[in-house]
């Protein structure tokens, strides 16, 4: 059954990262994989700690910098009724939301895993005929890493948050499931704390749209990838017009005031990408991209035809996007 642990093994509380090299968040210079919970960098004195089960990795001031996010994201997630204090509510993710909240969502999560895991993983298995290792950026509550785990691959969680019910913290519940730990890494897109060329695959798990600047992002994902690596974009909202995606922005800044007491812009994240950019991107960084279109059912497929009839703005898609890095 979907969402069954089917291996028996570990993701400990406060996993470090065997065999990775890292960065300091600091001084951003090398520094030796984490032997201690604790340890300072030789070359700026940066302490890296472990919170909640995963490294703290986020530079000088970024604490105080994401502060506001922080409390307004933890808000509306609570109130959406995220999290659980039952195990299996996490092992049974992306296929089933158990506590029946956001069902909807979590049934669109499922489908696009399920396609991932299908269609895009295979093709990627074989080209490196190994297990990958992989980004997982925007992790959450580590639920992918748990599948890609449990396929033999060895991820790494990133997320900029810590929350035991709703954040990196959550990977506790993993414990006993898969057969080889994975670390977790409180980190910014922009600044990763790894070294160059050790990752095979950086997947973007309904997190891509949280960049501030997309530029900079892939250009940081780029650098941590060995030469044939290749990022996936899924689960962010995909318009084919710049002006759409604007109004779904303000919509949303409008609906949060209304209902929470603020605009939930403290960070200025991109929110959507359109094809313009896309295409941007592909051209400025030398980027190929495949498009991907799951199948989310009849009444997704016919949202936009109904925007038109009903004289509203294009809705977006949730295409699976998987960028190639062209020959320099």
């Amino acid at each position: 059954m979907m969402g069954e642990a089917t291996a028996q093994s570990s993701v400990a509380s406060g996993t470090r990262p065997a065999g990775l090299r890292l960065l300091c968040p600091g001084c951003r210079k090398e520094i030796f994989p984490l032997s201690d919970a604790e340890q300072a960098c030789p070359g700026c004195g940066f302490c890296l700690t472990m919170k909640d089960g995963a490294i703290e990795a986020l530079g000088p001031g970024r604490e105080e910098y994401f502060r506001d996010f922080f409390r307004e994201y933890l808000a509306v997630r609570k109130a959406e009724g995220r999290g659980s204090d039952s195990a299996p509510y996490y092992l049974a993710l992306p296929y089933e939301g158990t506590t029946g909240n956001l069902s909807w969502q979590w049934e669109m999560r499922g489908k696009t895993y399920g396609y991932l895991e299908r269609r895009v993983l295979p093709e990627l298995e074989r080209q490196t005929g190994r297990p990958l290792d992989v980004l997982d950026l925007g992790a959450g509550v580590g639920w992918l890493s748990y599948r890609l785990a449990m396929r033999g691959h060895r991820p790494a969680a990133v997320d900029l948050l810590t929350d035991p019910l709703d954040g990196l913290g959550a990977a506790r519940h993993y414990q006993g499931a898969i057969p080889t730990p994975f670390p977790a890494f409180q980190a910014e897109f922009d600044r990763l704390p790894f070294a160059d060329e050790q990752f095979d695959l950086a997947i973007f798990n309904s997190s891509f749209h949280y960049a501030t600047d997309y530029w900079a992002t892939l250009q940081e994902v780029r650098r941590c990838l060995r030469w044939g690596g290749q990022v996936v974009i899924m689960d962010t909202p995909v318009y084919r017009r710049y002006e759409d995606g604007e109004q779904m922005r303000e919509e949303r800044h409008r609906q949060f005031e209304e209902q929470y007491g603020f605009r939930s812009d403290s960070v200025p994240s991109m929110e959507y990408v359109d094809e313009a950019i896309l295409k941007r991107l592909g051209k400025d960084l030398n980027i190929h991209w495949k498009i991907h279109r799951p199948w989310y059912g009849w009444q997704w497929h016919a949202r936009p035809l109904k925007a038109w009839w009903m004289r509203r703005r294009a809705p977006s898609r949730f295409w699976i996007l998987v960028g190639s890095w062209g020959t320099p």
